[in-house]
């Protein structure tokens, strides 16, 4: 019999990890799964004479501490979201790794932007940055949304940046389940830029009408935005063509958001890497939690 999916988050006890715990809990609840915490850690290689191996007593002490960090974590899903089914997971090996594996059944992988294993220096600790490429199902990173005298003009609704790539519309279906689920508003937000004319060898006319090129660019966004209304009919869609960076107008309009939804790579990216330019940036920098769809 296949396994039910189910909301995989990965804890460690910091703060941002326990915001991540809260998300998934919210997100089982209104997907009428289970969610499943896992706390994984990994015996660091010491060789022989540099040093010892860790003693049984701890090995003990860091068991120990696992079931601590997974007993409050229990609570604090329970908490948020009262009927959740709640399985727990220690794991000995690297978190990043335990997390692929769970997504392998898994609707969704939540993170926090930064646990405790990560650096001060660092914005987005490894793990994430590992899920987002590799993982079998979206990663949610919880990052701090911003204050409302900082919000921006798409507060309190979810986002998703279009770009007629496969993964974009994989992004759209999931943007539009996060709306649908939260009551909120969906905004299809589509970003270009003026082409560059003044390469060597460019094949482009030296003189183009801006109009018809932003009118281009409006037309793309309607037809990926078509369709989809009719299959999420509570959801209401707003399109926005806006000229700039997509990173840039991304994380701009991000501040207060719901969510912000991307594709892990559009058709800006290289074909050898597994995480684009824009999902990196967002995931770094977006002022609300950031769903990377593969």
């Amino acid at each position: 019999m296949q396994q039910q999916s189910e909301v995989v988050v990965g804890v460690d006890g910091s703060s941002e990890s326990i915001a991540a715990v809260e998300w998934a809990a919210l997100d089982a609840a209104r997907r009428q799964r289970g969610l499943h915490l896992i706390h994984a850690y990994a015996w660091p290689v010491v060789h022989p004479p540099l040093g010892a191996q860790p003693t049984a007593a701890l090995r003990k002490a860091v068991r120990k501490a696992a079931d601590r960090i997974l007993r409050a974590a229990v609570a604090r899903a329970a908490a948020v979201a009262a009927g959740v089914p709640v399985t727990t997971a220690t794991a000995l090996e690297p978190a990043a790794t335990a997390l692929v594996k769970a997504s392998q059944r898994a609707d969704v992988v939540v993170v926090g932007s930064r646990g405790l294993g990560g650096f001060s220096g660092l914005l987005l600790g490894s793990v994430g940055v590992q899920l987002a490429a590799h993982a079998a199902c979206p990663v949610v990173v919880i990052r701090s949304a911003a204050g409302d005298d900082d919000a921006g003009p798409e507060a309190g609704h979810v986002i998703v940046g279009v770009d007629g790539s496969h993964n974009a519309d994989r992004a759209m279906r999931f943007a539009l389940e996060q709306a649908s689920f939260r009551g909120a508003g969906l905004t299809a937000v589509h970003t270009y830029v003026w082409p560059d004319t003044t390469g060597p060898g460019d094949m482009l006319p030296l003189v183009y009408d801006r109009a018809d090129l932003r009118d281009d660019e409006r037309r793309a966004l309607a037809e990926s935005v078509a369709g989809w209304a009719d299959k999420f009919p509570d959801v209401e869609v707003r399109q926005s063509t806006v000229r700039g960076g997509a990173a840039a107008v991304l994380t701009r309009l991000s501040r207060g958001a719901e969510l912000m939804v991307v594709g892990s790579r559009g058709r800006g990216g290289f074909t050898g890497l597994l995480l684009g330019s824009v999902s990196q940036a967002l995931i770094h920098h977006a002022g609300c939690p950031v769903a990377v769809v593969r």
